[in-house]
């Protein structure tokens, strides 16, 4: 548009044709002849100076009284009151914990107060390295609307509670997901139960899926805890806790629906692990090239 005014035509045509008003291409173009092209280009709108700024020393107090008591905005201003002497409006008290980082109480260590370490996102490297797989238990919505829709206690409701052929009652679907660690591409698929041999279809319906995606992996894949065992080689079950003689009844080690690759090494003991071992029986199926 600039270039447009430079060759003559008037500033008043060059705005209607950009669908602006004259008033705001006069403004850009005063702009473009002073500054050039970093003068069309969008600025900080923040004063060089604030003289009127909350001087800093009350900043800190904010900033001490907010680690130490996790106060709100309305509740450090009149402790300021109260321990200091110093008047602060609720507001300016917020405007301080933005600036500092403290507004939000989850970013603090509720014993110290001090700051929490920034959550760093792992990722593996490689494509097919690791492999997450759970399976999410959600009940079904009845034909018309459960007792949420009809009320407590009515036909309805009960009928979606009765057990057997024809009584309607709807069950559960089992949402069984696959997620590849390096790409976050996932494969969900909705089924009637979470039996073994159903989540031994399910992985390699997944595998396939992956390998028609590009990933791929040499070794073997296997849990590293799951319900069942004995069920294909390479199905590994997490080792059991020693129990205990004192303190509280037994304990275990809880369950994941996590799904490694298997390195050749166990990460506890060091020792070569059991689906890496030479063996007649081949994991090689789990995840194949």
């Amino acid at each position: 548009m600039c270039l447009r005014i430079d060759a003559g035509r008037p500033i008043a045509h060059v705005a209607a044709e950009a669908g602006i008003s004259r008033r705001c291409l006069a403004k850009w173009y005063a702009c473009w002849r002073a500054h050039g092209e970093n003068g069309l280009l969008d600025h900080s709108s923040h004063p060089a100076t604030s003289p009127a700024r909350t001087p800093e020393d009350i900043a800190d107090l904010v900033e001490a009284l907010r680690r130490r008591t996790k106060h709100g905005p309305a509740r450090l201003a009149a402790g300021l009151q109260r321990l200091h002497g110093v008047t602060l409006a609720p507001a300016t008290a917020h405007r301080i914990l933005v600036r500092r980082g403290l507004n939000r109480l989850r970013d603090l260590d509720p014993p110290t107060g001090e700051q929490l370490r920034e959550v760093i996102r792992y990722e593996h490297d490689r494509l097919g390295d690791l492999v997450h797989v759970d399976v999410k238990k959600l009940g079904r919505i009845p034909t018309g609307g459960g007792w949420r829709m009809h009320g407590v206690g009515t036909e309805s409701a009960r009928a979606s509670k009765r057990t057997g052929p024809d009584t309607g009652k709807v069950g559960y679907t089992y949402l069984c997901s696959a997620l590849d660690d390096h790409s976050r591409l996932a494969y969900t698929e909705a089924l009637d139960d979470e039996k073994a041999v159903t989540a031994v279809a399910f992985w390699h319906r997944a595998v396939a899926f992956f390998a028609a995606h590009g990933i791929h992996r040499s070794a073997a894949a296997s849990p590293t805890t799951v319900r069942a065992t004995g069920l294909r080689p390479g199905l590994t079950r997490s080792p059991r806790p020693a129990r205990s003689t004192s303190g509280p009844g037994r304990t275990r080690r809880a369950r994941t629906g996590r799904w490694r690759g298997m390195t050749g090494r166990s990460p506890a003991s060091g020792r070569t692990s059991a689906a890496t071992r030479p063996s007649v029986n081949d994991a090689s199926h789990w995840w194949s090239s």
